[in-house]
C-alpha cells in the first residue's frame, strides 16, 4: 500500500471516529476522554469535528510529506494501528448500545487493551 493510500485511509478513520464520537456522547453512551475535544464538542459539534479534521489532515499531511523518512512511515503505521484499536471500542461501544449480551466485558477488555499494551512495552 502506498504512502498516499494510508494518509488516506488515516484521514478516513479520524473523521469516522469524530463521527462516531459525536453520535456516542451525544446519545449519552460514551464520553471524550481528551478534555480539550470535550470542551470543543461541548462547544457543538461543527468546532469539535473541525478541529478533529484539521488536526487528523495535518497529521496526514505532515507523515505524507515525510513518508521517505523511515520515522515517518513507521509513525504512519502506529497511528493507523491505533486507529483500527479504536474502531474496535466504536464497535463495543455501537453493540453495547443495541444492548447485546455480553458486550460489557468485552468493552471493559477492549478499552483496557492500550494501557496493557503500554505497560508491556514500558
Amino acid at each position: 500500500m502506498s504512502a498516499l493510500t494510508k494518509c488516506l485511509l488515516l484521514f478516513l478513520l479520524n473523521w469516522l471516529d469524530a463521527q462516531l464520537t459525536i453520535l456516542w456522547v451525544r446519545n449519552g453512551l460514551a464520553t471524550e476522554g481528551n478534555g480539550l475535544m470535550a470542551y470543543l464538542l461541548d462547544a457543538g459539534n461543527a468546532p469539535f469535528l473541525a478541529a478533529k479534521l484539521f488536526v487528523g489532515a495535518s497529521v496526514a499531511l505532515v507523515l505524507y510529506r515525510w513518508s521517505h523518512l523511515a520515522l515517518a512511515r513507521r509513525g504512519l503505521q502506529f497511528v493507523l494501528c491505533l486507529y483500527c484499536a479504536l474502531m474496535f471500542v466504536h464497535a463495543a461501544t455501537g453493540i453495547s448500545a443495541l444492548g447485546w449480551p455480553q458486550t460489557d466485558a468485552a468493552l471493559a477488555f477492549i478499552a483496557r487493551l492500550p494501557d496493557a499494551l503500554l505497560a508491556m512495552l514500558f
